[in-house]
C-alpha cells in the first residue's frame, strides 16, 4: 500500500479499490509499519483514495475532532455520466435503506433521514465529465446519490444508475487537509483516469 506521510502519531496512505478501510487497511498498515492504527474516517470498500489514520490514541482524540467540528476537509474527483452546470452546491435530505444497503434522496424530514451537502466544480465536460468535488458531510454513499439523483450516476456505479461496463464507481478521495500540532497538513493524489 503507498503510504504518503507517516509518523510516531498520524499515517496516510492511498486505499487500494478493494480494500475494506476500517479493518483491511489498518491491518496492512499496521504490516507495514508497526504499532497500532486507529482509523478516523471511511471509504467504500469500491472506492480508493487519500486516507489518514491515527497512530495513537491521542492522535485519534485529536483527528476524530477534527473530523465532528467540519475541519477536516475531504475532496474527491469522480467521473460521471452527462455534462453537470461548471459548479455547484447541492443539499439534499439522505436516507439509508440498510436492509438494500442503498440511499435514497427524500423531501421531508423524518426519522434516519440525515442533511447532505456537496460543492463541486466540473473540470472536464463531455459525455462523461471529470467533477471535484468537496464534501461538506460524509454521508453513506453521499456523491453517489446526489449525482445521481439529478441524473448525473457515476461511472462505473451500477448500484446507483450506472449502465456501463466499469467494475467500480469512478470515485476517489484525492485531497485530505487537517489541523495537525498549529499546522494545516494536506495531502493530494489522483487516480490514473483523472491526471490528464
Amino acid at each position: 500500500m503507498e503510504i504518503l506521510y507517516s509518523d510516531k502519531d498520524i499515517a496516510v496512505c492511498i486505499k487500494p479499490v478493494g480494500l475494506d478501510s476500517e479493518a483491511e487497511v489498518p491491518a496492512a498498515l499496521k504490516e507495514q509499519l508497526g504499532g497500532e492504527i486507529f482509523p478516523i474516517h471511511r471509504l467504500d470498500k469500491n472506492v480508493g483514495g487519500v486516507m489518514v489514520y491515527a497512530r495513537t490514541k491521542q492522535a485519534a482524540a485529536a483527528l476524530s475532532k477534527a473530523v465532528q467540528e467540519g475541519t477536516m476537509v475531504k475532496e474527491y474527483v469522480a467521473m460521471v455520466h452527462g455534462t453537470p452546470t461548471e459548479s455547484g452546491d447541492w443539499s439534499d435530505l439522505l436516507f439509508k435503506d440498510s436492509s438494500k444497503n442503498k440511499v435514497f434522496v427524500v423531501k421531508k424530514e423524518r426519522k434516519g433521514v440525515k442533511k447532505a451537502r456537496l460543492e463541486f466544480t466540473t473540470l472536464h465536460a463531455g459525455e462523461e465529465s471529470l467533477v471535484r468535488i468537496r464534501l461538506h458531510t460524509g454521508r453513506s454513499h453521499q456523491i453517489r446519490v446526489q449525482f445521481s439523483s439529478r441524473g448525473f450516476p457515476l461511472v462505473g456505479d451500477h448500484k446507483y444508475g450506472s449502465r456501463d461496463d466499469k467494475k467500480e464507481p469512478m470515485l476517489f478521495s484525492c485531497c485530505i487537509t487537517f489541523p495537525w500540532k498549529g499546522d494545516d497538513k494536506r495531502f493530494e493524489a489522483l487516480p490514473d483516469w483523472a491526471d490528464k
